[in-house]
């Protein structure tokens, strides 16, 4: 099977090389020049375990080459795999540019019989309507010459390798014939179970709907952590005594959401339903909520310390999930924009980040062990194992008075018994009806929200 996937980077690249691994002759085909020098040296850009060790032994054994030439690659494949990224305009659009340009790289180079699979993922419909019709521009028949699929992409960034032959790949054909060839396909050379939902729009939609179900069930714990936080509880124990009916699976609350998908793909779904007149106000309401929580937390650092105006503040992470070098919609931009509105001197810390890619994204880096710059309080944004033995005793020396635990990283006694204030979602300033020297509630854990 020879084999192009389009869009070489933090999915692509590990699905080529798995692939390639399981005997596929792969082209990986990036618009970046930059991108495919690296993989062609083996020394790809993204931080994903495994797949440095894998491309190199695909590359010695001349199962992999990559290109930024799409067409020609094509040109030479039985199948390709299109997994250019999908973003949102400033109007919150699905910006499908990245994959409109692919699909004209393809029909420029697809043959009678080429298989195209896209894995982005993409507002329900779009495939049918947006990318077949490039794809005919080439002068192939969809469906008689050109089998056109659609399996998203389902795994997750750190985890891919570990899961590509696990989580089962959700498929649906332009007809009958593609999603039976792409059945074929990803049991063959991911060794993954699969699913046939049949159409394009099923599978479309079997992505989308797993991403809103993960947004919404953040913003009820969000919300909860609010409506907990104002009648004098602490959620943590309450979720965890919640869970244990087998009915509820709460999630823990936290700072924010970030990440390529969760903050992005609601968008698809609600904006269509405008154009529709489909009520959608669950998803709306939810990625509101999600939206607001940086702003709400800093707003109850503001309370707890009696305004901001001047006042030294650390954010300990930009990376939105822990020990993984991604800031797409990390919530630091938000924290760092609602506490400088409010007078904050903001300066932001990072392990996985240079001080010049943090000025990139205009925030300011501050360096943990600076004598001259001492934080009065500290938000804890992203749950770096880095930060798990910080010393708070240290920086309450330097001037520190309060901790904003974004992610209920810490053990809120511990922080309290060196006289600061513990800020976290969910648990009020002044929890009622706690006895003295209780043990906390542990019962079934809640799920991290990520």
């Amino acid at each position: 099977m020879n084999v192009s996937v389009v869009g070489a980077g933090k999915m692509g690249l590990p699905i080529a090389v798995w692939m390639a691994s399981r005997g596929a002759s792969v082209w990986a085909c990036d618009k970046s020049p930059r991108v495919v020098a690296a993989i062609e040296a083996g020394r790809p850009e993204i931080d994903e375990p495994g797949v440095v060790e894998l491309l190199g032994a695909v590359l010695r054994a001349g199962r992999l080459r990559a290109t930024t030439d799409t067409a020609a690659a094509v040109a030479q494949s039985d199948v390709v795999i299109v997994i250019a990224p999908a973003v949102l305009t400033e109007g919150r659009e699905a910006d499908l540019s990245n994959l409109e340009d692919a699909s004209r790289d393809i029909a420029r180079g697809a043959g009678a019989g080429t298989m195209v699979v896209y894995e982005t993922t993409v507002p329900v419909g779009t495939t049918r309507q947006r990318l077949v019709p490039i794809l005919a521009s080439g002068g192939l028949e969809p469906g008689d010459e050109l089998s056109v699929a659609y399996s998203p992409e389902r795994v997750k960034s750190r985890f891919v390798m570990r899961h590509l032959d696990e989580t089962p790949k959700i498929v649906g054909g332009l007809d009958e014939r593609a999603a039976a060839r792409a059945a074929a396909l990803y049991s063959d050379y991911l060794g993954a179970p699969v699913i046939d939902v049949e159409t394009l729009e099923a599978a479309e939609f079997v992505k989308l709907a797993g991403m809103i179900y993960r947004d919404v069930n953040i913003a009820l714990a969000n919300q909860l952590a609010g409506y907990a936080e104002a009648s004098g509880l602490d959620s943590a124990g309450l979720f965890e005594a919640a869970n244990t009916d087998g009915e509820c699976a709460l999630l823990s609350p936290g700072i924010g959401v970030g990440g390529h998908c969760t903050p992005v793909y609601p968008h698809f779904l609600i904006r269509d339903a405008e154009r529709r007149r489909i009520d959608a106000s669950l998803v709306s309401g939810s990625r509101r909520v999600n939206d607001e929580q940086p702003e709400r937390l800093a707003m109850r650092l503001k309370r707890a310390l009696g305004g901001l105006e001047g006042v030294r503040v650390g954010i300990l992470g930009f990376g939105f999930r822990p020990d993984v070098k991604e800031h797409i919609c990390s919530p630091t931009f938000q924290l760092d924009a609602a506490l400088r509105a409010r007078g904050a001197d903001v300066r932001v810390h990072d392990p996985l980040f240079g001080e010049a890619e943090l000025e990139r994204h205009r925030l300011t880096p501050w360096d943990l062990e600076s004598p001259t710059w001492k934080p009065q309080a500290l938000v804890l944004a992203t749950g770096h194992s880095a930060y798990r033995d910080l010393d708070l005793g240290a920086l309450r020396d330097g001037g520190l008075r309060a901790v904003l635990d974004g992610r209920r990283f810490w053990e809120p006694e511990a922080i309290e018994d060196l006289g600061l204030e513990y800020i976290a979602p969910g648990r009020a300033d002044a929890v009622l009806g706690q006895r003295s020297g209780a043990e906390p509630l542990s019962a079934v854990p809640t799920r991290p929200a990520g």
